[in-house]
C-alpha cells in the first residue's frame, strides 16, 4: 500500500471510547430499561416479531458483570454505501472480542451480505485491522446491496455460521440493512438457533436517528466535507462575481445533509424537502422563490450565488410526488412487460396512457432528459433512484426561462450565468473526523459487548453526543422500537422509519430565521476542510445540527 504522510499519522489517533467501555471489559455489567413499542402499528408488529418484539431498553454501567469468558466467533458484515469510520467500527468489535478472550476470533464477510450467502469470509487479525484504522472507505471487507429477505437466504446464513462456529452477526447499515438484521434476528429466535444478531447505524444521510440514535456515524464526516466544498465555491463566486451555483446534495429523501451544509456556508437558497411537503409548494413556486433572490441580487450588482439542492426534492413537491407515486407502483405492477418495451418513445406513450390525467400532464411538461430518469432502473425497493434525477439541472433551466421573460419585459437587466454541481461520493468514503472516528469505535466495542451479554435484535447507541467523548452514554436499543409498516413493491413491510428533518425543532428554526437575510445580502461562510490537531472547537466540535438539538 502507498501510505500517506495522513494516513501515517492517522494510524497513531487513539480513539476515546465513553467512560464506562474504558473499565476492564470483564467488569462492565448491564442494566435493563423500560419495555419498547414500535413507533407505530404496534400490533401487527408484536405479530410480526414475537420473538423479539417489546424487548427492555439496555445501557452500561461500571460494576458487576455476567460477562462470558469463552471464547466466541464474531462475523461483522459492511451493507450498503460506504460513510466515513466504518473500519473504525470493526476495529472496536475486534479489539473488545480480543480483551475479553485472546481466542476469539472475528470473522469479515466481504463484499456485504452476499457474502455471507456465498459463505466467503476472511478472519480478521491485529496486523490485518492496523491497516485501516482512523481510515475512510469499507475497502477492509468491501460493501454490498444484496438484501437479506427470504427464508432461503436466512437458512443459508445460519448454514455458513455453524460452518465456521460464528454465534453472533453485526450488521453495519443504513435503515434498510438494519431492518434485514432485525427480521434475521427474528428467525434465529424462531429457529432456535443461538446466533446474535446486532446492528451498527450507518448512513450519510443522517435520516437513520431517534431519541436514542443521535445521529448515525459518517453524517459529521461528511457533511463537514461537502461543507468544504461549498465554502470553497462560495468564495469563488465571490471573487469570479459571475456564476450561480446550483449545487445538489446526496441525502436520499430527508434534507438533514442540505440542512446541515446551509448552517455551516450559509448560502443565498438552501431548499428543504420537508417544508416543500408541509407548505405544498410547486415547482413553480420553487422556481419563483429562486427568480426573485436572483433579480434582487442583480439589481444589488451581485451577479452570482449559490443554491443548494437536497437529493430528495423532487419527491416532496406535490405534483410531483404524485407523478413519482403513480409510475412506481405502475412499473412494479407491469415490470414485465414495460421492460419489454425497447425505446423511449414506446415507453413514454405507454405511461402517458396509464398515467391519471393529471400526473400525465406533469409528465408531459418536464423536459425530456428529466422524464428520461424518472424511468431509469428502480432501486432494490422498486422506488425511483433519486440521485439519478437531475433535479439542480431542472431548476436551472426553468429559471433561466423566466429570467428571459422577465429581460423582454425589462423587468431584469442582470446576467444570469451557470454551474451545476452533486456533490455526494466525494464525502462517503473520506478519513473519518475526530467524532466520526470515536463514534465508530464507540459503536463498535459497545456491539461486541451487547453480544457478550447474549442480546440479539439490537442496534448499538452511543448517546449524549454533544459532550466529549468521555462523557458519551453506551447501550442498546431493540431494532423493532425504531420500526413501522411501509409500502416497498405495492406491499406493506416492516421497515426502520426514516427521520426527516423536523421543521419545528431548532436546527431548521435556526436556518429559517437567517436565510431572508442571506438570500440578499452576501453572507458566505467558510468552514474550511476537516481538522484533526489542534483546540476542541476546531478539531472535535460536532456538527451545528446536533449542537442545536442538544439544547
Amino acid at each position: 500500500m502507498n501510505i500517506s504522510p495522513l494516513q501515517t499519522v492517522r494510524y497513531q489517533f487513539a480513539p476515546t471510547l465513553p467512560a464506562v467501555l474504558q473499565n476492564n471489559i470483564k467488569n462492565v455489567g448491564i442494566k435493563y430499561g423500560e419495555q419498547t413499542e414500535s413507533v407505530e402499528n404496534q400490533t401487527k408488529m408484536k405479530e410480526l416479531f414475537p420473538h423479539t418484539y417489546g424487548l427492555p431498553t439496555v445501557s452500561f454501567a461500571a460494576g458487576e458483570s455476567s460477562h462470558r469468558n469463552k471464547p466466541i466467533n464474531i462475523g461483522v458484515v459492511l451493507s450498503g454505501g460506504q460513510a466515513p469510520g466504518g473500519h473504525n467500527v470493526i476495529a472496536g468489535i475486534y479489539d473488545a472480542l480480543k480483551a475479553a478472550n485472546s481466542e476469539s476470533k472475528l470473522y469479515g464477510f466481504l463484499n456485504g451480505p452476499a457474502g455471507i450467502l456465498e459463505d466467503r469470509l476472511i478472519e480478521i487479525t491485529g496486523q490485518y485491522v492496523d491497516q485501516y484504522r482512523n481510515t475512510g472507505g469499507f475497502d477492509m471487507i468491501g460493501s454490498g446491496r444484496t438484501k437479506l429477505e427470504s427464508e432461503e437466504q436466512f437458512a443459508k446464513t445460519t448454514e455458513v455460521c455453524k460452518k465456521h462456529s460464528i454465534s453472533a452477526i453485526v450488521v453495519i447499515g443504513g435503515d434498510d440493512s438494519n431492518t434485514n438484521a432485525a427480521v434475521l434476528a427474528e428467525y434465529y429466535r424462531r429457529q432456535g438457533t443461538e446466533i446474535s444478531v446486532i446492528g451498527v447505524p450507518k448512513t450519510i444521510d443522517g435520516d437513520l436517528k431517534n431519541e436514542q440514535i443521535e445521529v448515525s456515524f459518517g453524517f459529521d464526516t461528511a457533511t463537514k466535507t461537502y461543507a468544504e466544498l461549498i465554502g470553497n465555491i462560495e468564495r469563488d463566486a465571490n471573487s469570479a462575481k459571475k456564476y450561480w451555483h446550483f449545487i445538489k446534495l446526496m441525502g436520499r429523501s430527508a434534507s438533514h445533509i442540505c440542512l446541515e451544509c446551509a448552517l455551516q456556508t450559509q448560502p443565498n437558497v438552501a431548499i428543504i424537502s420537508e417544508e416543500v411537503e408541509e407548505k405544498h409548494t410547486t415547482l413553480n413556486e420553487i422556481v419563483d422563490d429562486i427568480v426573485k433572490k436572483v433579480v434582487n441580487r442583480s439589481e444589488h450588482g451581485e451577479n452570482f450565488g449559490v443554491v443548494l439542492v437536497p437529493e430528495g426534492l423532487i419527491e416532496f413537491i406535490p405534483e410531483m410526488k404524485t407523478l413519482i407515486s403513480e409510475l412506481n407502483s405502475l412499473l412494479a405492477e407491469h415490470e414485465s412487460y414495460f421492460s419489454s418495451l425497447h425505446t423511449f418513445e414506446d415507453q413514454s406513450e405507454w405511461i402517458n396512457k396509464n398515467l391519471t390525467r393529471d400526473a400525465s400532464y406533469v409528465f408531459s411538461t418536464l423536459p425530456n432528459n428529466i422524464q428520461r430518469q424518472l424511468l431509469m432502473d428502480r432501486d432494490p425497493h422498486g422506488n425511483v433512484q433519486v440521485s439519478r434525477i437531475e433535479t439542480e439541472k431542472l431548476l436551472i433551466e426553468m429559471v433561466e426561462d423566466n429570467l428571459n421573460e422577465l429581460k423582454a419585459e425589462g423587468k431584469y437587466k442582470g446576467k444570469f450565468s451557470t454551474q451545476h454541481h452533486f456533490f455526494g461520493y466525494e464525502g462517503r468514503a473520506a478519513f473519518p473526523s475526530n467524532f466520526d472516528a470515536n463514534y465508530t469505535y464507540s459503536l463498535g466495542y459497545n456491539a461486541y459487548l451487547l453480544i457478550s451479554f447474549g442480546l440479539s435484535g439490537y442496534i448499538s447507541s452511543i448517546q449524549n453526543l454533544s459532550a466529549p467523548a468521555e462523557e458519551w452514554i453506551a447501550g442498546g436499543i431493540p431494532i423493532t422500537m425504531m420500526m413501522n409498516l411501509e409500502m416497498r413493491h405495492g406491499k406493506m413491510k416492516p421497515v426502520i422509519k426514516k427521520a426527516l428533518v423536523q421543521l419545528k425543532d431548532k436546527p431548521f428554526k435556526t436556518f429559517a430565521a437567517k436565510r431572508e437575510e442571506w438570500g440578499i445580502k452576501t453572507s458566505f461562510s467558510y468552514p474550511g476542510a476537516i481538522q484533526y490537531f489542534g483546540p476542541d472547537e476546531v478539531c472535535n466540535r460536532p456538527t451545528i445540527t446536533l449542537s442545536l438539538e442538544s439544547q
